[in-house]
């Protein structure tokens, strides 16, 4: 019984280990809200949710870019987030910068 008890102790404390250690280990954080991309002929994108410190490169130059999500986001002329821009904070529009790339910042 002794045995049976140890081996009992140590699968609850190994299982409480994977627990803890799956419960403080956090996911990528995205920001709430969509990124709205508005092109020069008029066509209209979106980005729901997007990850924060991730760049993303945009469909198409935006000609209006909106940015509806709870947190900042910096713009770039070039795609993979080169030729930095400028930052849009939330609930901000910026138009004639013509950014080809996004991320979310914080």
């Amino acid at each position: 019984m002794n045995r049976l008890a140890r081996l009992a102790r140590l699968g609850l404390t190994l299982g409480t280990a994977a627990a803890l250690a799956v419960g403080l280990t956090s996911g990528a954080e995205a920001a709430t809200g969509r990124i709205r991309i508005i092109s020069a002929s008029g066509q209209e994108f979106q980005i729901d949710n997007p990850p924060d410190n991730v760049c993303i490169n945009l469909p198409v130059r935006a000609r209006i870019l909106v940015n509806e999500t709870n947190k900042t986001v910096s713009y770039f002329f070039a795609a993979n987030c080169a030729n930095f821009t400028g930052n849009l904070a939330p609930g901000r529009t910026v138009s004639s910068q013509n950014p080809l790339s996004v991320r979310v910042i914080g």
